[in-house]
């Protein structure tokens, strides 16, 4: 979710026993042999996962949408499929765009939740199309939290405490009937009861059960970063509760452990997964106690359960700021060198997904070091639909049209399926020859 900056190579992990010079590339790279997940039950033919990304081109369930009557609930459509069969390779993982659990946790319009019988059936349409082509798909559910607003969600906005956004930040589609943005600020969250926490839990489980039973998704990731709901617990700045769901580290994991506890006894261990961003600033988590508050969290999941893999974003990658800034701020932590080894420490033998920054330049040569386990690419594979292919020969990636990532829009095939293969280009660049 967002608009990343680039992470610069030499920032990266994976420079170690091998050089940029020999380490081993293409076909003959770690990235093209098996790695099991889901404790064994799916096996991957390479290590380059579809990392999630929203994009905004769900199909309105009530196209009469009106300002006084606006369309609040998005279904999966054909091009959207289109899009996920576009990326799908035989024993490849694609991770979905962030789905919502329910309306209230639906951060932008025109994305398809997993709340509605016409989204179920949108999703397994999805599902079984990516299936027949031999590939794998896991559902990431997301709730914003307090980065909704009530104008798109008909509700009022939630977080772990009724802390509002700082500044101008605004709010990325204007409301419905509008056309300039609003401030964040000007809508703040309602802190959720125990009774509200509970409610929230049960939307994830629904729709965790849906996805896996109905869809048919091979198992479920949990958004657990970028300052959406469960990061709003974890984060020291944004959750300012004093109950048992906020005041130390400990208490500030309660809500995440909680839900991963209702995941596990609804799907099972082998189908879940989690995405953390111990070092993230997005949505304006910027709370204090990262080690102390990650660290325990990663240890409990650690000795709780065998999840299916994790899923990480590297500490200098980051959805605001540059790298510069970025790093100021990791200093000032006390973190000037800061990489994500001690969570690879602590899942140990748990398969470990990087995502943040990875490209055909820098991935060469890290799984060789067992820094990792695979690798979550999204824009340049939102680019290059044969990126698989392109990076086992050797072959350029295309560039990323960035005004186009985020519709909804009225041409939503431009930026989004109309990416040319290596194939395609070649043909056309022939005719254009003769």
């Amino acid at each position: 979710m967002g608009s990343i900056a680039t992470t610069s190579e030499e920032k990266l992990p994976g420079n170690g026993k091998f050089s940029s010079s020999d380490a081993p590339r293409g076909s003959s790279s770690k990235i093209f042999t098996p790695l099991t997940i889901g404790n064994g039950t799916l096996q991957l033919y390479h290590r380059i996962i579809l990392a999630p990304l929203t994009r905004n081109r769900g199909s309105p369930l009530n196209p009469n949408s009106t300002p006084s009557d606006p369309n609040r609930i998005w279904i999966p459509n054909a091009l959207i499929k289109e899009y996920y069969l576009q990326r799908t390779t035989p024993g490849g993982l694609l991770i979905s765009e962030g789905i919502p659990p329910n309306l209230e946790g639906n951060g932008m319009p025109g994305v398809p939740g997993l709340f509605h019988p016409a989204q179920i059936a949108g999703w397994k349409d999805v599902v079984e199309a990516v299936h027949e082509k031999g590939g794998y798909m896991y559902a990431q559910l997301w709730n914003a939290g307090r980065a909704c607003i009530p104008q798109h969600t008909g509700s009022p906005t939630i977080s772990a405490s009724a802390t509002a956004f700082e500044g101008e930040d605004r709010y990325s589609h204007p409301p419905p009937g509008t056309s300039k943005t609003v401030r964040y600020a000007d809508f703040p969250p309602k802190e959720l009861d125990e009774e509200g926490i509970r409610r929230q839990i049960a939307d994830y489980v629904r729709a965790a059960k849906a996805a896996v039973e109905e869809c048919g998704f091979d198992g479920v990731e949990v958004h657990g970063g970028n300052g959406y709901l469960p990061e709003q617990f974890l984060s020291s700045n944004i959750n300012v509760r004093t109950d048992a769901y906020g005041g130390s580290p400990e208490k500030r994991c309660k809500f995440v452990l909680e839900l991963m506890d209702a995941l596990v006894a609804t799907i099972g261990q082998e189908k879940l997964a989690i995405r953390l961003t111990p070092f993230g600033m997005f949505n304006q988590a910027r709370g204090t106690q990262r080690l102390e508050t990650w660290g325990y969290l990663c240890k409990e999941l650690k000795r709780r359960y065998a999840l299916s893999y994790v899923h990480f974003v590297e500490p200098r990658y980051e959805q605001v700021f540059s790298l510069e800034e970025k790093n100021k701020y990791l200093e000032s932590w006390g973190f000037p060198d800061i990489d994500l080894k001690l969570f690879r420490d602590i899942f140990g033998s748990t398969p470990f997904v990087s995502a943040g920054g990875w490209n055909d330049k820098n991935c060469w040569g890290v799984l060789e070091e067992d820094t990792y386990d695979a690798f979550a690419i999204g824009r340049l594979f939102l680019s290059t639909p044969d990126m698989i292919e392109r990076l086992k020969n050797g072959l350029p990636l295309n560039e990323y049209n960035r005004p186009r990532f985020y519709g909804p829009f009225p041409d939503p095939e431009v930026g989004y399926t109309d990416y040319p293969t290596w194939e395609e280009k070649q043909k056309k660049a022939k005719q254009i020859k003769v």
